[in-house]
């Protein structure tokens, strides 16, 4: 069973050819981070530029290197959201054609599912599971009792992880995106600021992470205000520190309150080395008989494969969209 799919969610082009769910014959993705990076975030109008730009090209060389045909194809999947509405649409109106061209099965496909399947790719999900989706948009945890039942026990009340990242790296002069740079200063700082760690004593898993980034922003501008120099690398461990210990303290509680025989972690901020430690360490001293899936670092940002992994199971369930099919940026799970 073979399935071109395509991911146009932000600011990765993205196509792929996947085989069976669960093995990846070609996954490319073209970054527009250079494109962004002059103006400390996505564009929305410029990253719907590119995908037209790039979307067909990048739909060639997964084909070419799979080494497939569009009659070897079984279905084309495609994200239909959440996203920016102008993004999504370029690769909707792509996998549409294509769909009508050979016509082939479409299968829209959410993107928070897409993370989570990412892992798929890597071990088959057992369940009951729990998911830890924490990107630049989302950050939530998901209970799940089988393939495709998606119950959210928590999220953000207000900033993503991610967003709270880039806002954060914007202030210590750390060029976009700022997750990746902070993670490698943090490495070599200490936790010396203490910076609040929100709702982490509240009985619930939600999140909150605007409360933590006007007490980095206030601390930055107050020291500047006094003429004082504050040590980046220890600025950027108590940030760090303070995102990553409210994040595991919710997951592991949740996963003792719900019985699961798996955490997956999902997103672009998994690609953070503090995460990735801290709740692999986690887990194997506070679980038992529960394993750990972390994607590897090319499975952690936007990618067409994961979206493949995730359209595997739709196509199993005849969940296919009509050529009406639209972009849905606020598409929940």
């Amino acid at each position: 069973m073979l399935i071109l799919s395509i991911e146009t969610s932000c600011d990765e082009t993205s196509a792929s050819v996947i085989e069976n769910g669960d093995t990846i014959k070609s996954n490319i993705v073209a970054s527009q981070i250079n494109s962004h990076k002059r103006f400390g975030g996505v564009v929305p109008e410029i990253a719907s530029r590119h995908h037209v730009e790039y979307i067909t090209l990048i739909i060639e060389e997964a084909m070419k290197e799979a080494k497939v045909t569009f009659e070897d194809l079984d279905a084309v999947a495609v994200t239909e959201g959440p996203g920016l509405v102008g993004a999504l649409l370029v690769g909707v109106n792509a996998a549409k054609a294509i769909a009508f061209a050979h016509d082939l099965p479409l299968i829209p496909v959410n993107h928070l599912a897409g993370h989570i399947y990412a892992n798929q790719l890597i071990e088959p999900l057992e369940f009951p599971s729990l998911a830890l989706v924490v990107s630049g948009g989302h950050t939530e945890l998901v209970y799940m009792k089988e393939h495709g039942a998606f119950e959210i026990i928590g999220e953000t009340r207000d900033d993503a992880a991610g967003e709270a990242y880039d806002k954060i790296g914007r202030v210590l002069g750390v060029p976009y995106p700022g997750g990746k740079y902070i993670d490698e200063m943090a490495q070599l700082g200490e936790d010396t600021f203490n910076f609040p760690r929100a709702m982490i004593h509240e009985d619930n898993y939600d999140f909150s992470f605007s409360g933590l980034k006007s007490a980095f922003i206030n601390t930055v501008h107050n020291a500047k205000q006094k003429g004082e120099e504050l040590n980046h690398n220890d600025l950027a461990t108590s940030f760090q520190y303070a995102v990553v210990d409210v994040l595991i303290d919710k997951t592991i509680r949740a996963a003792k309150e719900y019985p699961v025989k798996q955490i997956i972690l999902a997103g672009g901020v998994a690609a953070n080395s503090g995460l990735r430690e801290g709740l692999s360490k986690a887990v194997e001293e506070q679980l038992e008989n529960v394993c750990l899936v972390i994607p590897p670092l090319s499975l952690t940002g936007d990618n067409a494969a994961m979206i493949g992994a995730a359209a595997f199971l739709e196509l199993e369930k005849n969940h296919t969209a009509n050529l009406a099919l639209n972009a849905q940026p606020g598409l929940t799970l």
